[in-house]
């Protein structure tokens, strides 16, 4: 004898049976199937949602700064740009309610080591996306109300961003357990922003009073470059050690490694840009000796990055042969792959390099491939509601991969 879920209400009527009584296969396949209930969507949006905004604004930032003028690319742009934006409302409307309702576990985020990092995803979402009106924007909102956007997306961005680089390194070395099986390149992401702000404040110097209202976001934007960069040195050491010493870790932190990029193509980027703004704002022989230095600083800058790339896709490729779970880490092939993109743009504008310039093309598309991946993940996730379960913290420690 075999049991039915099947009840009959009336002639030619069926009840809607519970969720309980549905086969889990039919379930996961459904609008947030694999949910008890839809508001299961919010108690667990954290900062670490922001990475898909800044991965998707970088797609279209990088595509302007490309050295290569292809039309179509603009309307692509464009539209990813109005994509980002509307990412980046929605999700912080949700983290709204996510305080309103669940304000406990909110609250709890900085004091977990595993997300605490992630409070440096909001600043660099609003960065990017007040960057992209600036850039691509002012295309569809016109040239005033583009400037209206970065400016107030920059400040806001800078000031969130200064404060997760101050509060998450102080609560990491006061409160937070760790050990140094721990270490993560997660541990980035809160002391990247104000490099994020140095290379975005640099497009916005031209839209200042010339005079000391110019002088003092440019000297302000290199201080910026000064505390990411040598904050970064110090994680990516760390970083190194680890790796040497205990291995890449579970699968799922793999991707991470890839955040290593950040730092350092968004330095290329804004040692580039800052550049390009110096002969307007600081007179000789300083604006000609930061000129030098996009270059002199650039090229090393890049080696590395580019030999960073080749090991992190090689572990990247070693672990996806055993097993590579998407989660919301994919997210680390877009926004650092994108900084990377546009450091090389820049190198290319300055020095003129053909082969910077079809690096730079090459980067790109490797880009857009690395965003559709994570982007249809993340739609194909949501939509069954897997990526909106907790997430175990990761077990470095005892989990490295021979």
């Amino acid at each position: 004898m075999t049991n039915t879920t099947t009840i009959t209400t009336r002639p030619g009527r069926l009840s809607a049976l519970p969720s309980s009584d549905v086969h889990p296969r039919l379930r996961s396949r459904a609008l947030l199937g694999e949910l008890e209930h839809p508001s299961d969507v919010f108690p667990h949006i954290g900062p670490n949602w922001y990475t898909s905004i800044m991965g998707t604004g970088i797609v279209a930032n990088a595509a302007i700064l490309l050295p290569a003028d292809v039309p179509a690319l603009h309307s692509f742009a464009l539209g990813v740009w109005v994509l980002a934006a509307t990412l980046l409302v929605a999700l912080t409307v949700a983290t709204a309610l996510h305080w309103l309702w669940h304000s406990e576990i909110a609250r709890g985020h900085h004091r977990d080591p595993a997300m605490a990092p992630f409070y440096g995803a909001p600043p660099m979402a609003m960065l990017t996306v007040g960057a992209g009106a600036l850039l691509v924007g002012k295309e569809l909102i016109g040239l005033p109300a583009a400037i209206t956007v970065d400016e107030v997306l920059w400040t806001l961005g800078t000031v969130t961003g200064l404060a997760s680089t101050i509060a998450i390194p102080y609560l990491m070395f006061t409160q937070h357990e760790l050990e140094r099986g721990n270490t993560l390149a997660t541990w980035l992401m809160p002391i990247v922003p104000p490099m994020v702000s140095a290379a975005i404040g640099a497009a916005l110097i031209a839209h200042l009073p010339a005079g000391q209202d110019r002088l003092a976001l440019l000297l302000c934007c290199y201080a910026m470059f000064g505390i990411s960069l040598l904050a970064s040195l110090v994680t990516i050491t760390l970083l190194w050690g680890r790796l040497a010493y205990d291995g890449p870790g579970p699968a799922r932190t793999v991707p991470t490694l890839w955040i290593v990029l950040g730092p350092l193509g968004q330095s290329i980027t804004a040692a580039g840009l800052l550049a390009n703004a110096a002969p307007s704002v600081i007179p000789q022989p300083y604006a000609s000796a930061m000129g030098a230095t996009a270059v002199l600083y650039g090229m090393p800058v890049w080696g590395f990055a580019i030999m960073w790339l080749i090991v992190a896709a090689a572990t990247t490729l070693r672990t996806a042969r055993r097993h590579l779970p998407f989660s919301l880490t994919w997210w680390s092939f877009t926004f650092p792959v994108g900084t990377l993109v546009t450091g090389t743009s820049e190198l290319a504008l300055h020095t003129h390099a053909d082969f910077l310039t079809w690096a730079s093309v090459a980067l790109y598309g490797f880009l857009i491939g690395a965003w559709v991946t994570a982007a249809t993940g993340t739609a194909r996730g949501s939509f069954r509601g897997r990526l909106f379960l907790p997430t175990p913290a990761p077990e470095l420690r005892s989990a490295a991969i021979s």
